[in-house]
Order: structure tokens, then C-alpha cells, then sequence
């Protein structure tokens, strides 16, 4: 960090210590794993749920400070529920910023609904929930599978391969997906689960060879992404015209430890990549570059924690308060401002409203947006409305629907 870099920190630090005692203090639990097989994506998440805390203790006009409460359950679904029940109960936290999978988030919420707290999720998730004690951020399958399949279908094949990390997300999406698939005429070649952490894949990548499909849908996690993507280059040799790798869920984490060779050629759908060209991406970006440098690559992890905080933030602001009632009141009554653009949530269902994006990763382990949204999309958790539309990937002479399995 510059000199002026130093500066502007220790002014920062001097204005947050001026009004300290003066401002209530709020205790907040985050609550990522920083260790384990999805480590990575937990360490940029608290990265980023310190970004938003340190701007708002350093920023006057708020009439609170928020005090973190730090924990890592280090990838144990089992310590989830134990560490958030302990920051509710033992340090007063009433409101829980974290989980990345929805295994814990699962395990997370009998222990927020018990005592009245709220949790804020923030990472894509497959649907088929929406808890009063929840406010989800993060995209559901009407806000980034249904895009990303209305694009590959008719542009690769009907013919997938799909590889899931063993538990809720993997089953979920690959269950979708291949409703989606058989609903226009196609055929899911295959469908194959790793354990969560596993960097076992080269039976999966044996069995792509074998069976040629027309893309692979990946909806595995941290590690286990990684190395099947490391393990797929070898495969393709480099050829650009092979079957796409194309996910809901991979970001510029799961590309960081590859060559360039593996990390360009694969699709993702998300409300935020990187390169989001938009005036709150750029203002954001201006703002982590004076804390963090110039070179620091944003991540969606970091994003999705630092809006929780500060979507937050605004609220308790307005509220006067950190009751979760009244919380939920103001979160779901106006817009926010984000990283991502003005962010409604809705009342009914405690979803964002997100806008997808279409993204293909280069060799610098970036993603290039090349499809958005014209505006957000209502979230829509139990496909109820979503499931009702013609797919644009049909060539049916008659309207082509998805049926509702469960």
C-alpha cells in the first residue's frame, strides 16, 4: 500500500475511533468457513464482510458500529448450527452474515428461526425455500440456470454431462437441469457425483471422452471444481471448439490456481462478475482499490458478503434498531444500493430481485460478459411462474412447459 493509501487508512481509523464512543456497538456473527475443501471461497468472503464492516465504523453518519463475531465451522456441516445458536445466545448476535452451501445453510436456519435471528445468504442456491428468517441475495434457478440453459441449449446441443459435488446443490440443479433438457426434446448423457471436497475426477473425465456430450454443467464446489477443470484441459488438449464447461456457481475463485489454459472457455451465469461494466461496479471497484490496491481482483464471494453488510447497514439505519422485525420491515419496503445496481427484495418471498449476466472465462482467470438481462429478474424460488413459460431453447410447434416434480 502507497503512502496516500496509508494516509487515508489511518484517517479512516482516526474517524472511527473519534465517534466510538458515542455510537452504539452491534454485534454481527459471520459465519464462513475458512478452512476445508471451499476455503478459498470463504476466505473471500469474510474479506469482503470486513470491507463493508470498515467502512461503516468509519463512516460518521451511522449511528452504530458493527462488531464482528468471527467463526469458522471449517466446512463441518455439524459445527454450522452449533457456532450460530453460540454467537445468538452467548454474544447477542441477532443477525448471522454467512453459509456458502446449502447444506449448512440447512443446518443454520432451525437455530435462527429458533431464536428469532436472520440470516443473510448470499451465494446461488437451488431454490425450493424461503424462510421468514432469511433474506436471500444470492440468484435462484429462474436467475441463473433457466438463462444459462435458454443460451447453451440451442447453441451447443441438447446432449449434457452433468457432475455435481454429493449434497443438496449438486442434486437440485442437476434435477432441474434435466427436466429442462428432456422438456426439449434432449437427453442428459450422464449424471455424477463427487463427494463435497473431492479432487477424484479422472473416472468423470473418462466417462466425457466416452460419451462425447455436447457440454459438461458443473455444479461442483471449491476443490472439487478446480481440479475437474484442471482435468478437463488435459482432455480438450487446448481445442476451443470442445463441449463448453458451463455452471451457476463457478467464479474467479475456482479459476485462480489454474494455467491459462484451463481457466478460459467456460460459461457462468451470475448477477456479478468482475468486469461488470456499470457505474456501481466502477464506483466499488474505485472504493476496494484505495483499501486494498489496485491490483486486487474482485471476486463474487467478496461481493455477495460485502452487500450483505451493507444491504445491512442501511437497514438498521433506517430502522433504528437491529430487531429482525423490524429489519425485515425496511429491507423489503425499498431499494438498496449495491455493487450489483439497486437491489429490491421481496416481501412474500425474501428474494432479491437480480439482474443474470452470461459470462465466458479467459485465460487471465476473468470473465467476459457477453449477456445481460435488459433488468432484474423477480426471483421466482419454486419455479411456480418460470416453470409455466415456454423455453426459448424449444422448437416445438406447440408450447414446450416444464412440469413441476417434487
Amino acid at each position: 500500500m502507497g503512502n496516500a493509501d496509508e494516509r487515508e487508512t489511518a484517517r479512516a481509523a482516526s474517524a472511527a475511533g473519534a465517534v466510538a464512543m458515542k455510537r452504539e456497538t452491534v454485534p454481527v456473527s459471520i459465519l464462513y468457513s475458512t478452512t476445508g475443501a471451499y476455503a478459498d471461497v470463504g476466505r473471500q468472503a469474510v474479506a469482503g464482510a470486513f470491507a463493508a464492516i470498515s467502512e461503516i465504523n468509519a463512516d460518521a453518519g451511522f449511528s452504530f458500529r458493527i462488531e464482528p463475531k468471527i467463526d469458522d465451522p471449517a466446512g463441518r456441516a455439524e459445527r454450522y448450527a452449533l457456532l450460530s445458536e453460540a454467537a445468538i445466545r452467548q454474544h447477542g448476535c441477532r443477525h448471522v452474515i454467512g453459509t456458502i452451501t446449502s447444506w449448512s445453510r440447512k443446518d443454520v436456519l432451525p437455530a435462527i428461526e429458533r431464536h428469532g435471528a436472520l440470516l443473510w445468504y448470499a451465494f446461488p442456491y437451488e431454490g425450493y425455500e424461503a424462510s421468514d428468517s432469511a433474506i436471500y441475495l444470492g440468484a435462484c434457478p429462474n436467475q441463473h440456470l433457466l438463462p444459462l440453459f435458454d443460451h447453451v441449449l440451442p447453441h451447443y446441443g441438447r446432449r449434457p454431462f452433468i457432475v455435481g459435488s454429493n449434497y443438496i446443490w449438486g442434486w437440485e440443479i442437476s434435477r432441474i437441469a434435466r427436466e429442462i433438457t428432456e422438456t426439449v426434446g434432449g437427453q442428459v448423457v450422464s449424471e455424477r457425483f463427487v463427494p463435497l471436497g473431492s479432487v477424484e475426477v479422472d473416472h468423470l473425465i473418462a466417462e466425457i471422452a466416452q460419451k462425447k456430450p455436447d457440454f459438461i454443467l458443473s455444479n461442483l464446489v471449491g476443490e472439487s471444481a478446480t481440479a475437474f477443470l484442471a482435468a478437463y484441459d488435459v482432455l480438450r488438449g487446448g481445442d476451443p471448439s470442445a463441449p463448453p464447461v458451463v455452471a451457476c456457481n463457478l467464479c474467479e475463485i475456482e479459476l485462480g490456481g489454474l494455467t491459462p489454459s484451463a481457466s478460459a472457455g467456460h460459461i457462468s451465469a451470475s448477477p456479478y462478475f468482475n468486469r461488470l461494466d456499470t457505474v456501481e461496479n466502477r464506483d466499488f471497484k474505485a472504493r476496494m482499490a484505495l483499501r486494498h490496491g489496485s491490483d486486487h481482483r474482485l471476486t463474487t464471494p467478496f461481493v455477495a458478503a460485502y452487500m450483505s453488510v451493507s444491504i445491512l447497514a442501511q437497514a438498521m439505519q433506517d430502522a433504528a434498531t437491529d430487531a429482525p422485525d423490524a429489519i425485515r420491515r425496511v429491507v423489503t419496503s425499498r431499494l438498496f444500493d449495491t455493487p450489483l445496481g439497486p437491489i429490491a427484495i421481496n416481501p412474500r418471498t425474501h428474494h432479491a430481485a437480480l439482474r443474470p449476466h452470461l459470462a465466458i472465462s479467459n485465460a487471465d482467470g476473468e470473465f467476459e460478459i457477453f449477456h445481460s438481462a435488459a433488468n432484474p429478474v423477480e426471483a421466482d424460488p419454486y419455479l411456480v411462474h418460470s416453470l409455466s413459460q415456454p423455453l426459448a431453447a424449444s422448437d416445438a410447434t406447440t408450447d414446450t412447459m416444464l412440469k413441476v416434480i417434487k
